[in-house]
């Protein structure tokens, strides 16, 4: 194929070591970007790629906005790093207060930190069913598959398990909505045994299910929601953690009167330059309401991507709000298809991001019906030749 950038010769390429890339292949043969703009990449060569998945999910409000990078700059400029330990800055605070606004009542305590992982976690079964297949929103079956917890409860005791975590809808999996109530008895199961519900909501986060959170799109909410991605329009790194008032009281009441209360926290928690970022991102939401305009996009969207469910190739299509997978007929082995359609794509023009022979879209919620329309032409012509 062959794209030319003589600055990046094979051998500046070798000493990175790419996350989640088959580096050998992809330094033969770079697939690269040098600029972005609006809904679009473009190639060293000066191709015109269209963004199918929104960077990786986090791009909502489009490419290279100018308030998100003049925020960045003011910021660098004035206060470039504060110690986040018993130091602070304004904008900590104020990004914290305007996180609140978009989470489920509740929430309202945010830290930007996790702590480390733990030893002794279980796993529950997926809820990735053959009769739901080619379906469009929730699925109606799977939701006893819950009660997978319960049995847990049961084998090791109710009170020995701290937290279960889930992706209101599986992101990187390709798209899984949850079975119609199957969070629903999660929350009353945990409910049952004192059990946290711990949302992981970086990728279903900031509308990409059509509302502020998964936890608003389902209605169950949880008792921590993580974040990520799209706070900061993928400008700059941040992480974000919500939390009910009262495990904040837990925590801070049981630590010493004048002691720190819970050890956490890293160098760059609340750096000043990515908050400055998320409260751009903020005002952005806020003035071009952009959820609002994902929600109203979904319907056309979900309908262009599940039009393809006639193509030989394709063996599943799954889609809530502004999230979409097709599943394509695997190839000589599990995702190798899958990987030739993600480099097909990018030299037809469109970018999007693939697991195994999952083709995952989830564009900015700044596109258009003709933007739609191009990622949903360029997707079926490429698939039509695998």
């Amino acid at each position: 194929m062959g794209h030319s950038e003589p600055q990046l010769e094979q051998q500046a390429r070798d000493p990175f070591w790419m996350p989640f890339s088959p580096n050998r292949e992809f330094k033969q043969e770079p697939r690269l970007f040098v600029r972005a703009q609006g809904m679009y990449c473009y190639t060293p060569d000066g191709q015109e790629v269209i963004d199918a998945s929104a960077g990786l999910f986090c791009v909502a409000a489009g490419h290279c906005r100018p308030e998100i990078a003049q925020a960045v700059f003011d910021q660098l400029n004035s206060l470039d790093f504060v110690a986040p330990f018993l130091r602070a800055h304004p904008k900590s605070f104020e990004l914290a207060q305007r996180v609140i606004d978009y989470t489920p009542e509740g929430l309202n305590r945010v830290r930007r930190a996790f702590g480390t992982g733990l030893a002794g976690v279980y796993h529950m079964r997926h809820t990735a069913l053959p009769e739901n297949r080619f379906v469009c929103g929730q699925p109606e079956h799977g939701a006893e598959l819950a009660d997978d917890l319960q049995r847990f409860c049961q084998l090791y005791g109710g009170e020995n398990i701290a937290a279960v975590f889930v992706e209101p809808t599986a992101g990187s999996f390709g798209c899984l909505p949850p079975p119609r109530g199957y969070l629903d008895r999660l929350r009353a199961i945990c409910d049952a045994h004192g059990i946290l519900l711990v949302f992981d909501e970086v990728i279903t986060g900031w509308g990409r299910m059509g509302a502020n959170f998964g936890a608003q799109a389902f209605g169950v909410t949880p008792d921590i929601m993580t974040m990520a991605k799209a706070l900061t329009n993928g400008a700059q790194p941040m992480g974000a953690v919500a939390a009910r008032q009262g495990i904040y009281d837990t925590i801070t009441e049981a630590g010493p009167e004048r002691g720190v209360e819970f050890f956490h926290g890293y160098t760059y928690s609340a750096h000043p330059a990515a908050c400055a970022a998320a409260l751009a991102m903020m005002d952005i939401f806020r003035d071009e309401k952009l959820i609002d305009r994902a929600a109203q996009m979904s319907p056309y969207f979900l309908e262009s991507i599940f039009a393809m469910k006639d193509l030989p190739i394709v063996t599943d299509i799954r889609g809530v709000g502004m999230m979409a997978a097709i599943d394509v007929a695997p190839g000589a082995t599990p995702g190798a298809r899958g990987h030739e359609a993600q480099k097909r794509l990018y030299d037809a023009g469109l970018n999007l991001k693939s697991t195994g022979d999952a083709l995952i879209i989830a564009p900015p919620f700044v596109a258009e019906r003709h933007h739609i329309d191009e990622i949903a032409g360029k997707l079926r012509a490429v698939l039509a030749t695998l």
